[in-house]
């Protein structure tokens, strides 16, 4: 199949709030509550086939844009002003394209005009990465086509672009068509810094049903994958590290982990001699042995300026916050660091685009050296969740961070009847609990089995989700 050319019939900006049943700390923020984002467009092909198609992401504060002076809701504001950008400038721009073309042209004019709204380029890629899933989620249904088929036949036409000029000769299609999804996915299960480790210290813990310290976690999911938030006090970091690696080895002797410095080093040279401290630890030697990679320890103003050094070779280092444009991962790449997360995000083109590069790369270096990441941003149950899955199990990653299930219970803000849809729909994927409450009906959750996702049924038309939000039960997003 070749690529189709579509216009949109309309764009629509919805949200809901959302209440964190745990509090969520990473970095210097601690996050009680937030916004969930919706995005739902008209999709018209050059035949005249139409569909509409949707997707969600949850608008974090203080992750896109860390700046002391914003608060949590001016952060929040700005994810709302990419969103409108996004949308304004996808309807100016509405001329027929391929959905990848649609990207590719509004890309840069995204940045500039975020820019000068005093959006950083994460911030400002956000609004263009929900309006592009959901353009795609489109395009699959009116192909009638699930998204690993879409892709399989490189329907949005992603090819070779002016915006990632390395990549001219590589084969987008061959890659497309190589790639087989996973049907299961592993579980890494976060440990935030605020999290409780073990039961009965006296913390003011949900009584919802759910796990609330990593040791019920082990004992309700049993993962095998976990992720690490580090606050980047060297002593503090290794006192929590110290206790998390007992648990670890009583509840779970064959984990691996990876550590999320969540941008809290303040240069490569700290952050090694962290590491050889924990190295020389015999209480962590045996964890430091276990990691598979280090997330983004040092903050983006620096992290891409000065070159790893001896670190580069003492861990694999992965950059995510510095994950800003679609030429980052180049420079990472020069800087010494081997790998880059994937979250949708940031787009879901950035993330083919470097999972390109990253088969490129290992091609010519004759070994596997390079490689993605999946990286969660407390992804909520439903369309965000679901999509978000369906993309890390085409670029081939075996496991993958979720603590959207983790810090808020289930579908949270939505009506029974939207949970249930999407329950009855995705039985692989959520299971339904009664009500703990002693009201009538129940609530939605992830199902995680021995430490796994099963993903078998996210291969429905669309992208990923065989249900829709209740629309009406949204408030439309603010207009300015």
């Amino acid at each position: 199949m070749s690529a189709v050319s579509l216009t949109l019939t309309f764009c629509e900006l919805f949200e809901r709030d959302v209440a964190l049943r745990l509090p969520f700390r990473f970095g210097a923020v601690t996050l009680r509550h937030a916004t969930q984002a919706f995005v739902r467009v008209g999709v018209r092909l050059a035949d005249g086939r139409e569909a509409v198609g949707a997707t969600a992401e949850l608008m974090v504060p203080k992750w896109f844009d860390k700046s002391p002076e914003l608060s949590q809701a001016q952060n929040t504001e700005q994810l709302r002003d990419s969103l409108r950008l996004a949308r304004r400038l996808a309807l100016e721009g509405n001329a027929p394209a391929t959905a990848f073309t649609r990207f590719e042209r509004q890309y840069p004019v995204q940045l500039r005009e975020g820019a000068a709204l005093g959006l950083n380029p994460l911030v400002s890629s956000f609004g263009l990465a929900q309006i592009d899933k959901a353009v795609l989620d489109g395009v699959c249904r009116a192909l009638g086509l699930s998204f690993f088929d879409a892709m399989r036949r490189n329907a949005p036409g992603i090819r070779k672009t002016s915006l990632a000029p390395d990549l001219d000769d590589f084969d987008f299609d061959a890659m497309l068509t190589d790639l087989r999804p996973v049907r299961t996915l592993a579980l890494r299960h976060t440990v935030g810094m605020a999290d409780v480790l073990i039961e009965g210290r006296g913390a003011d813990l949900p009584d919802d049903g759910l796990p609330a310290t990593l040791d019920a976690v082990m004992r309700r999911y049993r993962p095998r994958e976990f992720k690490l938030k580090l606050g980047g006090d060297a002593q503090q970091d290794r006192e929590r590290l110290t206790a998390i690696a007992s648990l670890l080895e009583q509840g779970c002797p064959d984990y691996r982990v990876t550590l999320d410095g969540n941008e809290q080093y303040a240069d490569a040279s700290t952050f090694l001699a962290f590491w050889r401290s924990m190295e020389r630890d015999a209480e962590l030697a045996d964890l430091v042995r276990r990691v598979r990679y280090v997330e983004q320890p040092l903050a983006r103003s620096v992290a891409l300026r000065h070159p790893l050094g001896p670190l580069a070779s003492a861990v694999p280092m992965m950059i995510d916050e510095s994950d800003e444009t679609l030429d980052a991962f180049l420079i990472a790449k020069e800087l010494g660091y081997r790998a880059v997360s994937s979250k949708s995000c940031k787009g879901l083109y950035k993330s083919l685009i470097n999972r390109a590069r990253c088969e490129l790369w290992n091609a010519q270096a004759g070994v596997r050296r390079y490689f993605m990441t999946a990286e969660d941003l407390t992804c909520q149950a439903g369309l965000a969740v679901q999509q978000d899955l369906a993309l890390a199990a085409l670029l081939g990653v075996t496991h993958i961070e979720r603590n959207g299930h983790h810090y808020v219970a289930g579908m949270a803000g939505a009506n029974e009847d939207e949970q249930r849809a999407f329950a009855q729909r995705h039985p692989a994927l959520y299971t339904w609990q009664t009500r703990r409450d002693g009201m009538e009906g129940g609530v939605l959750r992830l199902r995680v089995d021995e430490g796994g996702i099963v993903l078998s049924d996210l291969h429905g038309d669309g992208f990923a989700s065989n249900a829709m939000p209740h629309w009406t039960a949204l408030r439309e997003m603010p207009t300015l």
